[in-house]
């Protein structure tokens, strides 16, 4: 592996991506370098169960790119997981590294949040923060569009996909939590052709380290226009096989028939007839999508502000406040009554499940790659001996 550091001239291309991630596991399928490829030449397929950027000019193969052989380096510049990324993106958000026992990375505040109004706090999931912060962001001039995903057609297909809020109702019909992936960056083109300069991007760990990466080695036009960075605490994500496969065949619930689903120990889903039903986690993980395999950020570690309902109060969201931008948002929507707030240390295994599952996501980083997201990372403890006899 050549050395390709940010300062200095930058060489490495779409060879070096697709041999260094794209074909290792590396890659999240977050489609950073999809967006930010200039001449359009790679696209992103989220069939199958791949989820991954391809080359579409056969000239030179799946695995070169002419326009990288004359030069262009954008879709390396993009991707928040080449190379050196988690020290990079930290020193350039932060101005320092995360500490060896910062596993959930560098925070300014911890706390509890929810929306305040009613249809927002309903129809949101964990208190509605997300969709409030949208809103508040809207209304406030901080952004004009959102990339988000839907559901697709009417929603039973339960198929995420990318979309761009930019109404009330937009935000909302884009609230809840679906478990298999929506790669929302994929959404920057349509919002560009809407006239939207402003942009909330709201994602997965992995996507949430795309507008910093792209700010960071200067990857061309998008950059400029993500102007706030919501991310979403994630484990791990399902490929959409896992409808037909688990729930229908062994259960019987079919997707079609199911209006809402979270995790909380469990899958939890709920159907449309008022039935509720819990599936083993352990039963799902056959389906873990395989860009989540090797990805080490539980803990949205690049965005302004981290969301997630891994508490003990279903309606309250932990909210992690990592940059400027994300308190200076937070700490006036607390102000206006937007939302309400209640420390962090009020759900103590809130905070403690926050750092055990971000531990147990930089385990999975593989000892080939470079080393910084394992940097503090507990060793595993041994297994106890079994009982004689």
């Amino acid at each position: 592996m050549t050395d390709t550091p940010v300062k200095g001239r930058w060489v490495a291309q779409w060879k070096e991506l697709f041999a260094e991630v794209v074909t290792t596991g590396l890659c999240t399928g977050c489609a950073g370098c999809v967006v930010a490829c200039p001449h359009d030449v790679l696209a992103y397929k989220d069939t199958e169960g791949v989820y991954r950027p391809f080359h579409l000019e056969e000239e030179l193969g799946p695995d070169n790119c002419i326009h990288g052989e004359k030069g262009c380096t954008s879709c390396t510049r993009a991707c928040p997981r080449f190379r050196t990324w988690e020290s990079e993106i930290d020193n350039h958000l932060f101005g320092r590294t995360r500490l060896p026992d910062e596993m959930d990375g560098v925070s300014k505040d911890i706390i509890l949040a929810r929306a305040t109004d009613p249809q927002v706090h309903e129809k949101g999931q964990d208190g509605g923060l997300v969709s409030a912060i949208l809103l508040w962001a809207l209304d406030h001039g901080y952004i004009d569009a959102a990339l988000v995903s839907y559901l697709e057609g009417d929603g039973t297909s339960w198929k995420a996909i990318p979309g761009v809020a930019k109404t009330r109702d937009q935000i909302l019909a884009s609230a809840g939590s679906r478990y298999t992936y929506s790669a929302n960056t994929m959404a920057y083109a349509e919002a560009v052709a809407g006239g939207a300069e402003k942009l909330a991007l709201v994602g997965m760990s992995c996507q949430s380290s795309v507008p910093p990466v792209l700010s960071l080695r200067k990857a061309g036009k998008p950059a400029r226009r993500f102007a706030l960075n919501i991310g979403l605490l994630c484990s791990k994500t399902f490929d959409d096989a896992i409808f037909e496969e688990l729930f229908e065949a062994r259960y019987g619930l079919k997707k079609q028939d199911m209006v809402k689903m979270n995790i909380k120990g469990v899958f939890q889903i709920w159907m449309r007839n008022g039935d509720y039903h819990e599936v083993p986690l352990k039963e799902c993980h056959a389906w873990t999508r395989e860009g989540c395999k090797l990805c080490p950020d539980f803990a949205a570690e690049h965005a302004d502000i981290s969301t997630g309902g891994i508490g003990a109060f279903n309606d309250w969201t932990l909210t992690i406040v990592r940059t400027d931008l994300g308190r200076e948002i937070i700490v006036k929507m607390l102000e206006d009554g937007t939302i309400q707030g209640r420390p962090g240390d009020d759900d103590p295994g809130a905070i403690a499940l926050l750092r055990k599952l971000s531990i147990v996501s930089r385990r999975r980083w593989p000892d080939t790659a470079v080393p910084d997201p394992k940097v503090g990372v507990p060793p595993r403890k041994p297994k106890a001996a079994p009982a004689p006899g």
